[in-house]
């Protein structure tokens, strides 16, 4: 396993982590569940990505379950902070209230006294940025929290938070968490500006959009998939995408390696990234992902991954 600090802080995660969206507490079984987070521990990942609002809660407890066996500070877990937990008015949202009471559930959930990093999980158009930054700073001032962060925030967003802080003398954010792969660029245009101005470390989500760019759709919907059961991959899963995913397909079998261990191994090869957050059904997919964190991509495959993909953004576009 590779690390890498989180941007300016001191802290190193590994480049490969393991999350628990739509999987654990959820959809795949306990057990297995269970087993997926300690192969990963096993296998050099220390950063665990979780949130309150993963299924309700269940996700945490699962998680909290599965780590006791490890030293606490050989780890790094966080969670995440904003969807709604119940119908409670104040139950919702990045006020204070919510904040406090949201790290207090979410660490009696995972059965620990603090929480690596602490993700503002979307902005809140309708709390002030002072009042979350003087939240998240209160929270690590307890040692409840070491870093905080944001998920999805806009460069504004981000920028709006970095300046509060700095205004009033508190921690800034330290870590953005925005969605990233070989289908989903759109960082490469202000959010990775935005990261090195600011020492912000980046961790990226749906890393292999959500199964497409494993090649799973490459001839056809497989029963009980993710795209048969719901319309969340309608935008990416095109005609032209899964063409990109065949070719990109062949490129990976030239390199002995899988189509998903190239788009995570692509994925890293911007410096900026700290980890690819991936999830995992089944120990083999987390064995299998670990190794794309010894693949260096050559500057000529990169070159022939681009010709494939052919949607850079456009880097004078501001």
């Amino acid at each position: 396993m590779q690390y890498r600090r989180l941007g300016s802080a001191g802290m190193q995660v590994s480049v490969i982590s393991l999350g628990g969206w739509l999987t654990y507490g959820g959809s795949v079984e306990d057990n297995t569940a269970e087993k997926c987070i300690r192969t990963a521990v096993e296998n050099g990942i220390n950063f665990i990505d979780m949130a309150d609002v993963y299924a309700g809660g269940e996700a945490e407890r699962l998680a909290g379950a599965a780590l006791k066996p490890f030293r606490r500070s050989d780890l790094v877990l966080s969670s995440k902070v904003f969807w709604p937990m119940s119908d409670n008015v104040n139950d919702h949202g990045l006020s204070r209230k919510h904040i406090m009471e949201s790290a207090h559930a979410s660490l009696k959930r995972l059965g620990t006294d603090y929480l690596d990093i602490y993700f503002a999980h979307r902005y809140d158009a309708g709390t002030s940025v002072a009042e979350v930054v003087r939240a998240m700073d209160d929270l690590i001032h307890q040692g409840k929290v070491l870093y905080w962060g944001t998920s999805f925030w806009s460069v504004a967003q981000i920028e709006s938070a970095v300046g509060m802080a700095r205004g009033i003398n508190a921690y800034p954010p330290q870590v953005e968490q925005p969605r990233y792969n070989m289908l989903d660029r759109h960082i490469e245009d202000g959010v990775i500006q935005v990261a090195n101005r600011h020492g912000i470390g980046l961790t990226v989500f749906s890393s292999l959009a959500q199964g497409i760019l494993t090649g799973k759709y490459n001839d056809g919907i497989p029963a009980g998939s993710r795209a048969a059961i719901s319309n969340w991959l309608d935008r990416e899963l095109t005609d032209e995408n899964v063409a990109k995913v065949r070719k990109l397909g062949k490129l990976a079998a030239e390199l002995g390696i899988s189509m998903s261990q190239l788009a995570l191994a692509w994925v890293l090869r911007l410096p900026e990234i700290s980890s690819a957050i991936t999830g995992a059904t089944r120990p083999e997919h987390v064995l299998a992902n670990v190794k794309a964190a010894d693949v260096s991509l050559p500057v000529d495959v990169l070159a022939r991954i681009e010709a494939i993909l052919a949607n850079a953004p456009d880097a004078d576009r501001q």
